[in-house]
C-alpha cells in the first residue's frame, strides 16, 4: 500500500499526499492545543478553592464549592452529549473557537465575582461551553485521519487533556499567590490567545483547503443513508440500551471518575490542608498526578492490544485493583505520619492506574456497541462519568467540612472497591460486538 492510500484510502499524486500529511499533522497538533486550553479554563478552580474558602468576604464553604463542582460536571456531561449532534453538522473550526472564547469570558467574570449565586452561575455556564470542546475535535480527527490509523493517532491526541490540566495546575499554583482571582484571569487570557491560534492552524475538512476527502471501502451509502430511522432505533436498542455490558461499563465509569475527580478537584486543597505542602507544591503534585495518568493511559492502551487481544475491560479491572491498593496505601502512609515523599509517590501511583480505565471504558463501549452505535454508547458512559460529581463534588465537600479528609479517603476506598467489583462482571465480555 502506497503512502497516499494509507492517508486517504485511495491513490493520489505525491504532491497531494505530502500536502494532506502536512495538514493532517497540523490538524492533530492544533486540535490538541485547542482542547488542552479548554482544560486550562476548567481545572483552574481546584487551585483557587483553598484561598476562596479562606476569603472571609466570600463566605464559601467546601459544601458550596462542592455544589459548583457537581453542577459543572453534570452540565458538562449533558452538554458534551447534546453538542455531539451539533458538532456533526457545523464547521468544527468555528465551533471550537466559539466554545473556547465563551469559556474565556466566563472565567473573566468568575474572577470578578464576589457573590455565591453569580460565581455558581458562571461556573455552570463554563461547564456547558466546556462541552463544546470535544465534538468539533472528534469531527476534525475523523475527517483528517483514516480509520485504520485513528486508534494510534487518537491515543496520542487524547493526552491533550492531561497536558492542559498539568499546565493549569502548575501555572495557578504560582499565580494564586497574587490572589485567587488570578487563577481565572490568567487562564482566560491564555484561552483568548488560543482562539486566535485555532483560527490560524485549523480548517474544517480536507475540501476546505482543496484536498480530496478520505474514502473507506467502496464509499457507497453511509450507515445513516442505508438504514431507516426505525431500523436505527432497533440497532440502538439492541446494541446499547439492551446490552448489559454497556450498562455495566457505565456504572463502573461512575466509580472511576469518582476517584479521578476527587483528586483533580479537591487535590490542591487536600494537599495543602492534609499534607501541609505549599500552594506551588500542591500545583506540581496535581500536575504530576496528571502526567503519571498520561503515561498510565498510554501503557494501558498498548497492553490491551498487545497482551489482552482487545479485551479492554480486563485491563480496566486490573488497573482499578492496583489503583485501589495505592489509594489505601496513601491513606495508611499519611495517617502514620510517614515522610511526604512517600505520599507523593503513592499519589502518582493512583494517577498512573486510574487513568487506564478512564481511557479504556470509552474504547470498550465503542467496540461492544460496534460502529453503528458507538457514539450513543460512549455518550451513555459519559453521562454516568460526570454524574459522579454529585459524589466527588458536593458529597465530598460536605464530608470534608463536617468530618475531615480521613473520611474522604474512606469514601474513595469504597468507590474503588465497588468499581473493581463492577469491572469483574465484565471479565467474560468479548473484545467487540461485531459477531453478535
Amino acid at each position: 500500500m502506497d503512502k497516499s492510500t494509507e492517508l486517504l484510502g485511495h491513490p493520489v499524486d505525491e504532491a497531494t499526499a505530502r500536502k494532506f500529511q502536512k495538514w493532517q499533522t497540523r490538524t492533530i497538533i492544533g486540535s490538541m492545543i485547542g482542547y488542552a486550553l479548554f482544560y486550562i479554563v476548567r481545572k483552574n478552580l481546584s487551585m483557587a478553592i483553598p484561598d476562596m474558602e479562606a476569603d472571609i468576604s466570600l463566605h464559601f464553604t467546601k459544601a458550596d464549592l462542592g455544589i459548583f463542582l457537581t453542577l459543572n460536571g453534570v452540565v458538562y456531561g449533558v452538554s458534551k452529549f447534546v453538542n455531539g449532534f451539533v458538532g456533526d453538522r457545523i464547521n468544527a473550526r468555528y465551533f471550537l473557537m466559539f466554545g473556547l472564547a465563551m469559556c474565556a469570558i466566563c472565567n473573566f467574570i468568575l474572577g470578578m465575582s464576589s457573590v455565591v449565586w453569580l460565581f455558581g452561575l458562571m461556573w455552570v455556564l463554563n461547564g456547558w461551553f466546556q462541552g463544546t470542546g470535544f465534538p468539533p475535535c472528534a469531527r476534525l480527527l475523523t475527517h483528517w485521519i483514516h480509520p485504520k490509523q485513528l486508534a494510534t493517532k487518537m491515543s496520542v491526541w487524547n493526552t491533550s487533556h492531561s497536558i492542559g490540566a498539568f499546565v493549569a495546575l502548575v501555572i495557578c499554583g504560582y499565580v494564586v499567590s497574587l490572589g485567587w482571582r488570578w487563577c481565572f484571569y490568567i487562564p482566560a487570557i491564555i484561552a483568548a490567545f488560543g482562539v486566535l491560534l485555532i483560527w490560524v492552524m485549523l480548517r474544517d475538512t480536507p475540501t476546505s483547503v482543496g484536498l480530496p476527502e478520505i474514502t473507506v471501502g467502496k464509499q457507497t451509502d453511509t450507515i445513516e443513508q442505508k438504514k431507516s430511522r426505525k431500523e436505527f432505533k432497533a440497532i440502538l436498542i439492541k446494541r446499547v440500551f439492551c446490552n448489559p455490558y454497556i450498562w455495566i461499563l457505565s456504572i463502573a465509569n461512575f466509580f472511576v471518575y469518582t476517584v479521578r475527580f476527587a483528586f483533580l478537584d479537591w487535590g490542591p486543597t487536600m494537599f495543602q490542608q492534609w499534607l501541609g505542602v505549599s500552594k506551588a507544591q500542591s500545583g506540581w503534585m496535581g500536575g504530576g498526578f496528571e502526567l503519571c495518568g498520561l503515561a498510565g493511559m498510554l501503557l494501558a492502551g498498548w497492553a490491551t492490544d498487545k497482551y489482552f487481544k482487545g479485551r479492554a475491560a480486563r485491563v480496566c479491572l486490573l488497573c482499578m485493583l492496583v489503583a485501589l491498593a495505592f489509594v489505601g496505601s496513601l491513606w495508611l502512609w499519611r495517617t502514620n505520619d510517614m515522610p511526604i515523599l512517600g505520599s507523593i509517590i503513592l499519589l502518582f501511583g493512583v494517577g498512573f492506574f486510574i487513568y487506564g480505565p478512564q481511557a479504556l471504558v470509552g474504547i470498550a463501549a465503542s467496540n461492544l456497541a460496534t460502529k453503528e452505535a458507538a457514539a450513543s454508547a460512549v455518550g451513555l458512559t459519559g453521562l454516568f462519568a460526570y454524574a459522579s460529581t454529585v459524589l466527588s463534588g458536593w458529597g465530598f465537600g460536605v464530608v470534608a467540612d463536617s468530618y475531615g479528609w480521613n473520611y474522604i479517603f474512606f469514601g474513595l476506598i469504597a468507590a474503588a472497591i465497588v468499581g473493581t467489583v463492577v469491572f469483574a462482571l465484565l471479565w467474560r465480555a468479548k473484545a467487540d460486538g461485531y459477531d453478535d
